[in-house]
C-alpha cells in the first residue's frame, strides 16, 4: 500500500481510497506536504489540518471545474468536479462526528457531485428510496446497452459513502449491462448525516426497501437483483441475502463475519482502525451514547448462526494483508454458507494485488473480479 505517512494507517488508507477514486498523486502530495508533521502524531491529532489542506485543494479543483464549463468545455469540467468530489469526500471522511465545518463540507460535496454528472453527461440518476417514515438517498446508474437491466445493491460499510463507490465503481457494471442501486443505508452518507438514521442490525430491513424500490422500475429486471457490500458491507450483505429473499445473488467485498467480536478485540488495542476518532465514530453510526453501551450491543452484528440461510450464489473476497479484518473470517462466512448452491472464496495475494483492506492497495483486481463473478451469475 502507498504509504505516504510512514507509521500512520488511517491516513495513509484515506489517500489510497482517494487514489482508487481518481485522485491525481501529485494533487494529494501537495494536500500532503503541510500536514506530514502532524500525522506523526497519531490518527486523531492533525485531522483539522488535513482538512484544511484536503478542502482546499477540493476548493481549487471545484473552481477550475466552473472556469472549464464557463469556457464550454464541459467534458473538462467534469473531470475537475469528480477530483474535487473525491478530495472534498476524504476530508471529510476523516473528521470527528462534531467537527462544525464537517456538514458544510457534506454540502458541498453533493453540489460538486450533481456538478460532474451534469456536465459530463453521466446517465446517473439520484433517487429516494421510501423506508420506514423517511427516505434513504441513492444513486441509480443503468447498465450499457438497451434495458432492462439485472440490478446490483451496492451499499456501504461503516464510514463509505455513496458517492465513493460511484467513483470506484461506476463503469465496472454498467459495461458489463448491470445496473447499479448505491445506497447510503442507515448508518452512513445522507440517511445518517442528513436525516439521522443509525444503524441496524437486521439489514435485510433496508434491504428490502431497496428492492421494493427496483421493482417499481421498468428498466429493472425485477427477478435478477442481487447485493454486494464491502467492508462492514461484508456483514450488512449477506445478512440481507439470508432473510430477503428477493435477493438472487450476494457478495462479501471484503468479509466481515463477525463485526461485535472484533469491537472487543480494538477495545484491547488489537488490528488497525478505518478512520481517526474511532469509538466516537461508531457510537454516532450505530446511535449509541458511549463505547460502553457500543460494545454491549455489538455481539449482535454477527453471521454466526445466519448464513446457514444463504440459498443464493455468494462470493466472499478478502485481501491476504487486511490489516482491519482478520482473513479468518473470510474462511468462517464461506465455510459455513453450507446451503449456497454456488459459493466461492478469493482471496487476494501480493502476485495479483488487492492484499489490503477491500483491494484499497490496488483496488482494479478486486473489482474486476467481482463485477466479472457476479456478471456471469446475475
Amino acid at each position: 500500500m502507498f504509504e505516504p505517512f510512514p507509521g500512520n494507517y488511517v491516513w495513509n488508507l484515506s489517500v489510497n481510497i482517494c487514489l482508487s477514486m481518481g485522485g491525481a498523486i501529485g494533487e494529494i502530495d501537495e494536500a500532503n506536504a503541510p500536514v506530514r508533521e502532524a500525522a506523526t502524531a497519531g490518527d486523531d491529532a492533525g485531522t483539522e489540518a488535513f482538512f484544511t489542506a484536503w478542502m482546499a485543494l477540493a476548493d481549487r479543483l471545484d473552481g477550475q471545474g466552473r472556469q472549464a464549463e464557463a469556457a464550454g468545455n464541459p467534458l473538462t469540467a467534469s473531470g475537475k468536479y469528480a477530483r474535487a468530489l473525491a478530495y472534498a469526500m476524504t476530508a471529510e471522511r476523516m473528521q470527528d462526528s462534531d467537527y462544525a465545518p464537517r456538514k458544510a463540507a457534506y454540502a458541498r460535496m453533493l453540489e460538486m457531485r450533481d456538478a460532474m454528472i451534469r456536465t459530463g453527461g453521466i446517465p446517473c440518476e439520484a433517487v429516494e428510496i421510501h423506508y420506514k417514515d423517511s427516505v434513504l438517498p441513492a444513486l441509480f446508474l443503468p447498465g450499457d446497452g438497451p434495458g432492462p437491466w439485472p440490478c446490483m445493491i451496492f451499499c456501504n460499510g461503516l464510514d463509505s459513502v455513496k458517492e465513493m463507490i460511484f467513483l470506484i465503481n461506476r463503469e465496472a457494471f454498467a459495461r458489463r449491462g448491470i445496473a447499479l442501486l448505491i445506497i447510503d443505508q442507515p448508518g452512513v452518507g445522507g440517511a445518517l448525516r442528513r436525516d439521522g438514521l443509525t444503524a441496524v442490525v437486521e439489514s435485510e430491513r433496508w434491504a428490502g426497501a431497496a428492492v421494493d424500490y427496483l421493482e417499481t422500475r421498468p428498466d429493472v429486471i425485477a427477478s435478477r437483483i442481487g447485493i454486494v457490500g464491502w467492508s462492514l458491507g461484508g456483514y450488512y450483505a449477506p445478512r440481507a441475502a439470508c432473510y430477503e429473499k428477493r435477493l438472487k445473488l450476494c457478495v462479501a467485498w471484503g468479509a466481515n463475519h463477525d463485526w461485535g467480536a472484533l469491537q472487543h478485540r480494538r477495545a484491547a488495542r488489537e488490528g488497525d482502525r478505518p478512520v481517526p476518532h474511532y469509538w466516537k465514530h461508531v457510537c454516532w453510526v450505530w446511535g449509541q451514547p458511549d463505547a460502553e453501551a457500543l460494545l454491549a450491543m455489538s455481539d449482535r452484528i454477527t453471521l454466526r448462526g445466519h448464513l446457514k440461510n444463504m440459498t443464493v450464489p455468494f462470493l466472499v473476497t478478502h485481501g491476504a494483508n487486511d490489516r482491519q479484518i482478520p482473513v479468518s473470517y473470510a474462511h468462517e462466512s464461506y465455510e459455513e454458507a453450507i446451503n449456497s448452491p454456488d459459493r466461492e472464496l478469493k482471496i487476494f495475494t501480493a502476485v495479483e494485488g488487492g492484499i489490503e483492506h477491500t483491494g484499497a492497495d490496488n483496488i482494479e483486481p478486486v473489482r474486476s473480479f467481482v463485477a466479472d463473478w457476479v456478471a456471469a451469475r446475475l
